[in-house]
């Protein structure tokens, strides 16, 4: 029978760590926990436990990927609703209550242009960017736009072209509420990047990351296209806060 020790106040940091790799890199098994923080196993097991005790974490099963071989793929963990107000939350119960009142003496048109006008300083940054560092990947510069607003954001290479992984979302819980933030960004982000883009999932809704699919231009003439460069790392950008 094996003896785990009761977890003491010296274990937070290191439930700290377990909670930002999840935050930073999306559903993650207890091996690649254990081999991105450099703990054994039974460690691992140990915090998750107890972060799963406290609300923090929930375990989930993965989703089913073509071609997955014999066997019981492993749970994956992510942040639950109490997890994430935990982390930094750019906006509270008082932003919810002021669009709130926003949608009751404005109307829906009234959320939509607030939502509109938010995503447009979005692109305004993302211009910004381009402009200073024209050597940049357009989409590697809206990733590094999206992770300094504290999205924790990352380009990964799938085979119609890109997609962009948001890892947390400072405004989950207003977005929740009022989809149009989320559909106002999905919108700048196609103008930013010239093309029509595709949001897969969102953390507003329940999954444990926004994923846009970036289709590659199958025309020629756009400055958006994405350069012939070498592969994009799975984690590009992340949050360094």
């Amino acid at each position: 029978m094996e003896i785990v020790e009761p977890l003491s106040g010296h274990d937070q940091p290191t439930r700290e760590r377990v909670v930002r790799s999840v935050m930073v890199n999306g559903p993650s098994t207890a091996a690649a926990l254990a081999e991105r923080l450099q703990l054994t196993p039974a460690a691992v097991r140990r915090h998750l436990d107890q972060l799963i005790e406290e609300g923090t974490l929930e375990a989930r099963e993965p989703r089913t990927t073509a071609g997955r071989g014999r066997g019981r793929p492993a749970k994956v963990f992510v942040l639950t609703d109490a997890g994430r107000d935990g982390l930094d939350q750019a906006y509270d119960d008082l932003a919810v209550q002021a669009i709130r009142f926003l949608a009751e003496t404005g109307g829906e048109d009234a959320v939509r242009q607030f939502a509109d006008r938010r995503a447009a300083k979005i692109e305004q940054r993302f211009h910004t960017l381009v402009e200073a560092q024209p050597e940049l990947d357009h989409v590697e510069a809206l990733a590094k736009v999206f992770t300094d607003e504290g999205y924790a954001a990352a380009v990964r290479e799938i085979p119609v072209g890109d997609q962009l992984c948001q890892q947390h979302c400072p405004v989950s819980h207003v977005a929740h509420e009022f989809p149009q933030l989320c559909e106002a960004e999905t919108a700048a982000i196609s103008r930013m990047l010239g093309r029509h883009v595709q949001r897969l999932a969102t953390i507003a809704h329940g999954d444990g990351v926004c994923t846009t699919c970036i289709p590659d231009l199958v025309s020629t003439g756009s400055t958006a296209a994405k350069p012939t460069t070498g592969s994009i790392s799975p984690t590009k950008e992340k949050v360094t806060r």
